[in-house]
């Protein structure tokens, strides 16, 4: 199979010639990160140099991130200091396409606020500007309205969804010649560790009063079975050991194919590709966790055991409120479920304290919930209005102050439990998949921690010559918060 990453070493000597290269950095989730893959992939084969030396680039690309207000700002800050190295500013990603012109408007120091509508055509885009023509940023619109209502009619639609190859958003230069264009990989790498995240769909149908998320990213639609598992071959190939399946809600994977277990399927497929040896997956939703799903995470063997559940609280009164289904006593249910069959699995969480309506009542039947749910890591978001989101016009604001006292009282009860949760993992024989080789010492995760959000583990003992990538087996002999430490007990392979 030829792609554009296996194609872009030549094209970055090109660039370099031409002396085009562009920083891309990138903000916010791990989304985001799979879509700066794919625009180094187009930028690469426009030939164009990419780096993430802002200080020498002629262009500063900022993929920037819109979900709540402190990754606002941190992207406006991240936007104004690109302007500072003399360079020409381009601002993608979620934030420039919630707000565009806006963005635009009040942030002069941007060359351009680009959608997701340019990213077919991104290094065309960036001559542009480069050359000092005018480009034009985008316009915002309701990105659920571009495709159509019904799941099953939004495969063959023409909008452009980020990090879906079809033929009508694809670019045949890109691409490469030969390769079947819903086949082909565009995607090139900007890091070159062992993990990469692999993304499943863009999109999302649910309707949460908190969330705008949909308004920006979309309707739910899949990536088909065949691209996803090309782009998981191609990963191995660069020495990949660990998927990190994402997407806005990976448990509705599918509804849009003609098959009710696409999830289920996909993964056999993704197990039997040689050098993969853990699946990791991400963004479930406990209303659509179909036992089916948990039968064949469990069943399948190199899906880890790992469970990141988007709760978001355990009241049902409040969990109403935010359109969202689930009760303490479900997703307590469905935790007992996970851990019959497997005890030792990892489950995660996200909780927001301070959702208008929320009483003290609600918040001690949230704490008591996290206290009886054994959960490795719990995110902790104290509720803040989004724009054009439902939850804005809800009543029962509840005040700011008791909003942060609220926050800060169950992330101390969080910290607690997780560092709880880690010591009884003391004495566990596990495998750790090897991350960082340094001076100072090894470190690695288990298969109950995901990438860079549920702590890692120091590895000692026999040590000498591990590389990343390297598995070994290893005994948990401390804990240091949500880190462990670990002995090895037996070689990598």
């Amino acid at each position: 199979m030829v792609s554009a990453a296996h194609s872009t070493r030549s094209e970055d000597s090109t660039a370099r010639e031409a002396g085009k290269s562009v920083a891309l950095l990138t903000l916010g989730c791990a989304r985001n990160e799979t879509d700066s893959e794919e625009l180094a992939a187009r930028l690469a084969a426009g030939g164009w140099r990419i780096s993430d030396d802002g200080e020498n680039a002629d262009v500063v690309m900022v993929n920037t991130c819109g979900f709540i207000e402190q990754a606002k700002t941190e992207s406006i800050d991240v936007l104004l200091d690109a302007s500072s190295t003399g360079a020409k500013v381009v601002a993608t990603g979620c934030m420039a396409e919630r707000y565009g012109r806006e963005l635009a408007e009040s942030l002069p120091e941007a060359d351009a606020v680009l959608g997701f509508d340019h990213y077919p055509d991104m290094a065309a885009r960036l001559d542009d500007i480069l050359a000092g023509r005018s480009v034009e940023s985008h316009q915002p619109s309701d990105r659920r309205k571009l495709l159509p209502l019904a799941p099953a009619a939004r495969q063959s639609a023409a909008a452009v969804v980020p990090g879906h190859s079809r033929a009508s958003q694809a670019d045949a230069a890109t691409l490469g010649a030969g390769a079947p264009q819903h086949l082909a990989v565009v995607r090139k790498r900007l890091t070159d560790g062992p993990v990469a995240n692999l993304k499943l769909a863009s999109g999302c149908d649910r309707r949460c009063t908190f969330c705008a998320i949909p308004s920006f990213r979309g309707s739910f639609v899949s990536r088909t079975p065949e691209e996803i598992l090309a782009e998981a071959a191609w990963l191995a190939s660069e020495g990949v050991k660990e998927l990190n399946l994402v997407s806005e809600n990976t448990t509705s994977y599918g509804k849009d194919l003609a098959d009710s277990q696409a999830l289920e399927h996909l993964l056999e497929g993704m197990s039997a590709i040689d050098g993969i040896e853990w699946i990791r997956l991400s963004y479930l939703q406990p209303a659509e966790l179909r036992p089916s799903l948990i039968e064949a995470m469990q069943r399948t063997e190199k899906v880890v055991p790992y469970f990141d559940l988007s709760f978001q609280h355990s009241s049902a009164k409040v969990l109403r409120r935010m359109r969202r289904f689930g009760s303490t006593e479900n997703f307590l249910a469905l935790l007992k479920q996970i851990r019959d069959v497997d005890p030792l699995a990892g489950a995660r969480t996200n909780v927001i304290v301070g959702f208008p309506g929320e009483t003290e009542e609600d918040v001690e039947e949230l704490m008591g919930f996290l206290e009886e749910a054994r959960l490795d890591s719990t995110g902790v978001f104290a509720y803040s209005d989004e724009d054009g989101t439902e939850a804005v016009h809800l009543d029962g604001h509840v005040d700011e102050d008791v909003v942060s006292e609220r926050h800060t009282r169950v992330s101390m009860l969080v910290d607690e439990l997780v560092s709880q949760r880690a010591a009884e993992r003391v004495g566990e024989v596990m495998k750790v998949l090897v991350e960082s080789v340094e001076d100072d010492g090894v470190d690695g995760r288990g298969a109950h921690q995901a990438p860079e959000v549920d702590g890692t583990i120091a590895l000692v003992g026999e040590v000498e010559g591990l590389e990343p990538g390297d598995f070994v087996t290893a005994k948990v002999i401390d804990s240091h918060g949500v880190d462990l430490v670990a002995e090895i007990v037996e070689e990598a392979w």
